[in-house]
């Protein structure tokens, strides 16, 4: 059952999504070399509270921690703690904050110190994919358009899309419908969602630097990809409107 929005309950995930923006915001600016995962959340975890929010993913089936950090071939889910960020990195910063009930979720993925220029090129695609499904979206829209948006672009510059994990839609709970791959599957044409007014969803694009196969390690959350290659993750939540879209997850 797809959960459809008033403007009230957009504004309400509008400022839950600000609050996830702070979050990123800080990361992108302060994130370094010699930083280990765990003060990222600990610093996310005051950002949000300290803004009056709950932080959505703490507890969540069992989630240990208040933010994902993911690290090179982490690709989503992965518990921060102590392990030291170093110079040559890419995390994935995951956040989710709840204000009055109302979600907002997003993610980027972070550049630690001097990169790479290939990884570089796979963090600058996989935003670049996020930003071309958006384009793609409004009212009357197939969700497949989404998947179709992102597969077309990683898949024209050597990268592969994740299957086994998706965006989805989002509200008073995490994970609303619909699912929302990151590929077509022409098999799930029956499935096909049109976007429709008060929607509202997260499209996150997970963009391997090799196969798309996956493994989840034995701490049981943490998603690493099967030939240990590095990966790199972007989300938004977006409301579907009259006359297009509306990005909430922004300051």
């Amino acid at each position: 059952m797809i959960s459809y929005k008033t403007p009230r309950e957009i504004a309400l995930m509008r400022e839950a999504g600000r609050i996830v923006a702070e979050v990123h915001a800080w990361a992108a600016e302060n994130v370094r070399p010699g930083m280990t995962t765990g003060e990222i959340d600990r610093r996310a975890r005051g950002l949000i509270e300290g803004h009056g929010a709950s932080c959505t993913f703490l507890g969540y089936h069992g989630f240990p921690k208040t933010v994902c950090t993911s690290v090179n071939e982490e690709v989503v889910h992965g518990i921060p703690g102590k392990r030291v960020l170093a110079d040559g990195d890419i995390v994935g910063i995951d956040v989710g904050a709840t204000w009055k009930s109302y979600m907002g979720d997003a993610a980027i993925t972070v550049a630690v110190g001097r990169v790479p220029p290939d990884r570089l090129r796979l963090v600058d695609t996989a935003r670049e994919c996020l930003e071309a499904a958006i384009r793609v979206m409004g009212p009357g829209v197939r969700v497949s358009a989404i998947g179709a948006a992102v597969q077309t672009l990683a898949e024209s510059r050597g990268y592969s899309v994740v299957r086994e994990y998706a965006g989805h839609g989002i509200g008073t709970r995490l994970h609303e419908e619909p699912q929302v791959p990151n590929y077509v599957d022409p098999g799930a044409r029956m499935h096909d969602v049109v976007l429709r007014p008060g929607m509202v969803i997260c499209v996150e694009p997970m963009v391997n630097m090799g196969g798309a196969e996956v493994d989840v390690l034995d701490d049981g959350w943490t998603v690493v990809t099967r030939d240990r290659r590095p990966s790199a993750h972007f989300e938004h939540t977006i409301a579907v409107t009259e006359d297009g879209v509306n990005v909430l997850s922004v300051r």
